[in-house]
């Protein structure tokens, strides 16, 4: 898109421009990115912090994206899979495992849910879309920190106070930078009951079509009590899990 093209269209092409980069980028970098003159996108810059859109880092030279566009995003993403076919991919996953699956989005520092189908045990954790849960204890955050850009997820670990949930928490860095090698390695990631006492999880990444092999949009993950399925019982559906990933990623 030009910078020919209306004023406000030119603004939306600027954030998706910001927003596949998936890291804050200085006046340069989007001049460069946009082939953009540099005055233009100066101005733009601006007008899209001035709305709330767009935020500086505390170097002062770097724009990140604000909690008001992610939460755009989300809104946008779980009104899509509520009724989409995203949602009928979770419900035929639950139908197929018997365990409850849900959709995740990184959200800062948290994890969010765009989408979740339960099973019909009454035996289950309520969580509904919209729920936010910690990054460093859930099989979908971790998935996220590990597929992170190394100066983004040493950022964000810098802020980031790893509460203990469960006896089973990962609360020192190091042990969780040595989890989060091993994902990256075996392309997926597990809670072992580090959130909540009885309950395993494990997730698998949604990649976009067309994205590099370390970009993860979104994540799938089956949660399930550990009376009823073990992680080495979990760990056996990573076929029909990915599988499902694969058809989630066409809907992106």
């Amino acid at each position: 898109m030009g910078t020919d093209e209306a004023p406000g269209l030119r603004l939306l092409a600027l954030l998706e421009h910001l927003v596949t980069q998936g890291e804050p980028q200085a006046l340069p970098e989007v001049v460069a990115l946009t082939g953009w003159p540099k005055p233009t996108v100066h101005r733009m810059l601006a007008q899209l912090e001035s709305g709330g859109w767009l935020q500086r880092e505390p170097d002062g030279r770097r724009y990140a994206l604000t909690p008001r566009l992610h939460g755009l995003a989300e809104a946008t993403l779980s009104a899509s899979t509520q009724h989409g076919v995203r949602h009928a991919v979770l419900r035929q996953l639950v139908a197929d495992l018997g365990e409850s699956c849900n959709l995740t989005a990184l959200s800062g520092a948290e994890v969010v849910y765009l989408d979740r189908v339960a099973s019909a045990f009454p035996l289950r954790l309520e969580l509904r879309p919209g729920t936010r849960v910690p990054i460093h204890c859930s099989a979908s955050g971790k998935l996220f920190l590990a597929f992170l850009p190394t100066r983004q997820r040493n950022a964000l670990l810098d802020g980031l106070t790893l509460t203990r949930h469960t006896a089973t928490t990962l609360t020192t860095r190091a042990a969780l930078l040595a989890e989060l090698d091993t994902i990256r390695r075996e392309g997926y990631s597990v809670d072992a009951e580090e959130f909540v006492d009885g309950l395993v999880c494990v997730a698998v990444p949604v990649r976009a079509p067309g994205t590099t092999a370390g970009s993860v949009r979104c994540a799938l993950a089956l949660q399930a009590p550990s009376a009823r399925m073990d992680l080495v019982q979990a760990r056996l559906q990573l076929p029909r899990l990915r599988e499902a990933a694969l058809a989630l990623a066409r809907t992106l």
